[in-house]
């Protein structure tokens, strides 16, 4: 790593040289620089906004899950049965899918080594649980906070190695060079957050590989169980030229909002009672019995939200679970009234039904009964099932036996994003994106496929980049004819919101962004909404520029922060008009009004009318594409790649690998 000054415009800038820089500090960008380390390229740093300030050390559930290819019992399991039910979520690419599931038991016991406590049995066994999606029980969990164990043990890691991590800095700009398919990133520049003079804040990174790893798009959600210091920064990507994929599948649930958490599993499984108020807490009512005909129907709903608990519209129909969803997001939108989770009372059923486990679903009496789960309350059977569910709250200051949770419908994880290929090397060059902010994940994944795929994928791409880009970096004189311009211009926008003098908007503007994408990129789109929601982000970016002002290094970075969530908003706004207009129907996450098919439910005066995707239409069954480049937005459908058949023949595969030719695409 070579470190120099340089001086453009009256800015002095430091420029760091380094093979590969690592942007954002999750398990998955951690995973990366160990995984480099590990095949001997040395010559890597990490950039983060925030050490330990991500959605992996800062998000769980009542036992956050890692799906895995299992490892226990005698139920028939392979990497191609995961790689098949990866796939069959649809939108997903085959050879991705096959990869995740190939991946799967090495990126697992590499964090068991690392000391991630996976529960097993004596004889070694690491059993598993069905989560949403998961045909087969492939499911574990350490615990509420999986994915933080998983920080703790990544992040101790790379402090022992001494890997460099430029802590308090965040980046504002992929620099690139090259056009089209020969477009190719070369370094990044950043902000030192520690630094008070602006003129010295500006680093420049001039490398070989960027590998961005800096989640999903958390901040342009006004609604939302990302955590408060969960940003992101996919706009970046697409300033750069970078593609999207599958940006229409955002996945949202029931969350809780005094605390940011998710509400899935046991949250649900011991049948908490619904009730809403009131703005000031008054008129108390358990309002799901307007729309379930009795008690058992009920309850089993409520039950089934634990691990059905991401929005589906597969799962509004015939009193199912999505169905809560949608009462809570009417109850909330359009009655104006608060929604809670009591856990120290029982519901009550439509015609005043009292709560008795024997009279239960045989589905829900079983699980509840073999759980250790008969207590009289909610919270009796929570504080059996999961005690440390009820820990997570009372860390917060909450005890759920006496308070009502308040919760929303919140936006949760983006199984779209970024394009990238099975190496998550995106569609320009020497850029690669693991974790959330690459958009492998189609319309449907398992629970918990989010974390194998940060896992498998960073280490993908810490392969690829060993065995193909190892090369030095560019000396500083000739990165510098590529990479001034790009510097010069993120100097002048600085500059310019430095002495325009105006009251800032940034805050104003911030806020319009997630109330434009949660009102219109939420469970509930419309074709007219929709396309008035990306007009008005077009326009905003447009004229983004004029309303920025600034004078400390904090604003500079809120401006290129908002120019990033402005930008990203229009992208993902744009690629759900571009999917409803196309004749895209109701799937995941996202139901779109207007049909064949009508919820008449007395809770939606006027009824509301949506049809489920058949995957039978063009723009349904292919992946559709966005990008923005020369300041417009190109758009694609490209045909979803099969899972390809594989070699292998024992010494064939051997051969490849003597040869060195592994990485061969």
């Amino acid at each position: 790593m070579v470190n120099e000054r340089i001086r453009i415009k009256g800015f002095e800038i430091d420029c760091c040289s380094v093979n590969t820089l690592i942007i954002g500090s999750g398990a998955a960008s951690l995973n990366a620089a160990l995984s480099l380390s590990s095949f001997g390229q040395k010559d890597i740093a990490v950039v983060t906004e925030k050490w330990g300030g991500g959605t992996s050390n800062n998000a769980g559930s009542d036992k956050q899950t890692y799906y895995k290819v299992s490892l226990s019992g005698d139920e028939p399991d392979s990497p191609s049965l995961m790689a098949r039910d990866l796939f069959n979520g649809r939108c997903m690419h085959g050879d991705i899918a096959l990869c995740e599931a190939q991946g799967s038991a090495q990126a697992f016991m590499n964090l068991v080594r690392l000391g991630v406590p996976f529960p097993q049995n004596k004889y070694g066994a690491f059993v598993g649980y069905k989560t949403d999606n998961d045909p087969r029980a492939r499911g574990t969990s350490a615990g509420p906070y999986t994915s933080q164990k998983m920080f703790e043990v990544l992040a101790s890691e790379i402090k022992r190695q001494k890997i460099k991590v430029f802590d308090r800095y965040q980046a504002i700009a992929l620099l690139h060079s090259g056009n089209g398919e020969n477009r190719k990133i070369t370094g990044a520049i950043a902000l030192n957050l520690k630094e008070k003079d602006i003129q010295k804040a500006f680093v420049v990174f001039n490398s070989v590989n960027i590998i961005l790893g800096s989640g999903g798009p958390a901040g342009i959600y006004e609604t939302s169980v990302y955590p408060v210091s969960q940003a992101g920064s996919t706009g970046i990507a697409f300033e750069a030229g970078a593609s999207g994929q599958n940006l229409t599948e955002t996945q949202f649930g029931i969350a809780s909002l005094k605390f940011r958490w998710n509400l899935s599993g046991s949250y649900q499984q011991v049948i908490p009672r619904y009730i809403s108020t009131d703005q000031n807490g008054k008129d108390e009512r358990e309002f799901l019995n307007d729309s379930f005909p009795d008690l058992r129907s009920l309850t089993r709903a409520i039950f089934l939200k634990g691990y059905q608990w991401p929005f589906n519209a597969l799962h509004i129909k015939d009193h199912g679970s999505s169905l809560i969803d949608l009462l809570v997001f009417h109850e909330r939108s359009i009655k104006n009234r608060r929604v809670f989770v009591d856990y120290s009372k029982n519901p009550v059923g439509p015609s005043g039904e009292l709560f008795d486990i024997s009279k239960l679903d045989a589905e829900v009496r079983e699980y509840l009964v073999r759980s250790g789960a008969e207590g009289m309350t909610p919270y009796a059977r929570l504080a059996s099932m999961n005690p440390s569910a009820i820990d997570v709250f009372l860390g917060k200051g909450i005890d759920i036996s006496k308070e009502y949770l308040e919760i929303a419908v919140s936006a949760q994880h983006n199984n779209g994003g970024l394009k990238g290929n099975i190496w998550w090397e995106s569609d320009v060059s020497h850029l690669f994106a693991v974790g959330e902010v690459n958009g492998s994940h189609g319309v449907s994944r398992p629970g918990g496929a989010a974390l194998n795929s940060g896992q498998v994928g960073s280490h993908r791409a810490a392969l690829y980049i060993s065995e193909k880009y190892n090369s030095q970096t560019e000396k500083l004189n000739d990165f510098l004819k590529e990479a001034t311009e790009q510097i010069e211009a993120r100097i002048h926008m600085a500059a310019y919101w430095m002495k325009s003098g105006r009251k800032s908007e940034i805050q104003l503007l911030m806020k319009e962004i997630r109330k434009r994408m949660s009102e219109n990129g939420g469970i509930i789109r419309t074709r007219e909404a929709i396309k008035d929601a990306s007009d008005q982000a077009y326009q905003m970016l447009k004229g983004l520029n004029e309303k920025i002002s600034a004078s400390t290094v904090k604003e500079i970075a809120s401006g290129f922060r908002l120019v990033d969530h402005c930008l990203t908003h229009y992208l993902y706004l744009e690629a759900i008009r571009v999917y409803i207009e196309a004749g895209g129907r109701s799937r995941g996450s996202g139901l779109v009004a207007g049909g064949e098919e009508t919820l008449t439910e007395e809770w939606l005066e006027k009824g509301l009318r949506f049809t489920v995707c058949g995957y039978d239409r063009d723009i349904e069954n292919r992946i559709l594409e966005i990008s923005f480049r020369d300041g417009r937005i190109h758009e694609k459908l490209t045909d979803v790649r099969q899972i390809p058949e594989q070699e292998l023949w024992f010494e064939t595969v051997w051969k490849k690998n003597l040869e060195d030719n592994l990485t061969e695409c």
